[in-house]
């Protein structure tokens, strides 16, 4: 497999396992990422991840800013195969239609369910019990091609976005290299996909990082670890903007209406739900740096905190 000729499209941190796995089983012959961007107020250049990782390997890197106007040079590089991951932009037909093997994606959910931009958030705010990856073919729609490989994943508990990106990051890079195998000895499958199960997974918008404690405490939970630690869910306490970064479900049921704090601990503020309390342990209040709530209350009058609504 290290005659295949590869070129690799990814951007975030999800696709450098992918990547890497690439570089030790194959000939990644191009790496195409995202534009560099200026961040924070200094206006600083911040590099992709991927662009830092394929540097590191000295791979050429090239960066379109509109990649259905600007792909002469992935043709010219005369792939066996196109590979991405959280790429960032919709791939022209022309490319698509262009390896002698075809293009493939990884995605971290089990399609047809979880299409889109982000199916991590989604698979715990929805409430899912497993998600995990799918390798497909891609075609000219979002994630709609024909399947070749999936592999599911538990959905713990405990798990947030990080952990569950963690886990499905690594399992991806793994099961592209088998996938890749059986491309390769004739043996690996097509199936499609049934639309009539699709499910979506929209990039996250900033109306849904806003919590709703009208819900159930489950709902509300799953709302939270589902957007930590990015982008993050947020409230107004007091009519100010607090981030809301780990919580946990109290036992026994609530008798306040929703949205109230109702009770206050040494390392927790519990609000109401449509059910149960939930009870906050670590926020970042407004112009403040993240920190656990035994800390924010050595520093308020508590007994102004009892009985707030929160919006």
């Amino acid at each position: 497999m290290k005659d295949l000729r590869v070129i690799f499209m990814g951007t975030p941190d999800f696709a450098v396992p992918v990547l890497k796995a690439l570089v030790e089983n194959t000939n990644v012959v191009l790496v195409v990422t995202q534009p560099d961007k200026r961040v924070g107020r200094k206006q600083e250049i911040k590099i992709t991840p991927i662009k830092e990782l394929a540097n590191s390997y000295n791979i050429p890197v090239f960066q379109p800013e509109n990649i259905k106007k600007d792909f002469e040079k992935i043709i010219s590089y005369k792939a066996d195969i196109i590979i991405t991951c959280a790429y960032g932009q919709i791939i022209p037909e022309v490319i698509l239609n262009n390896p002698e093997l075809g293009c493939i994606n990884v995605h971290a959910s089990l399609l047809p369910k979880l299409r889109g931009g982000a199916p991590i958030h989604h698979a715990i705010m929805d409430g899912y019990k497993e998600t995990g990856i799918t390798i497909m073919y891609m075609d000219k729609d979002m994630d709609t091609g024909d399947i070749i490989s999936q592999k599911s994943c538990e959905i713990e508990i405990n798990d947030n976005v990080e952990t569950l990106h963690d886990k499905l990051s690594a399992m991806g890079a793994n099961l592209l290299i088998e996938t890749l195998t059986n491309i390769l000895i004739g043996s690996s499958k097509r199936i499609k996909q049934n639309d009539s199960e699709a499910t979506y997974a929209w990039n996250i918008k900033r109306e849904e990082e806003h919590i709703n404690f009208n819900r159930t405490a489950l709902e509300v939970y799953n709302h939270i670890r589902g957007l930590y630690p990015f982008p993050t869910a947020y409230c107004l306490i007091n009519g100010e903007e607090t981030k809301i970064l780990e919580a946990y479900i109290g036992e026994k049921d609530s008798d306040f209406s929703s949205s109230t704090i109702c009770d206050i601990t040494k390392e927790s503020i519990g609000i109401s739900t449509k059910d149960k309390i939930i009870y906050i342990t670590k926020i970042k209040p407004f112009g403040k740096k993240a920190m656990l709530v035994k800390d924010y209350l050595n520093g308020i009058d508590k007994n102004k905190l009892l009985h707030t609504i929160v919006e």
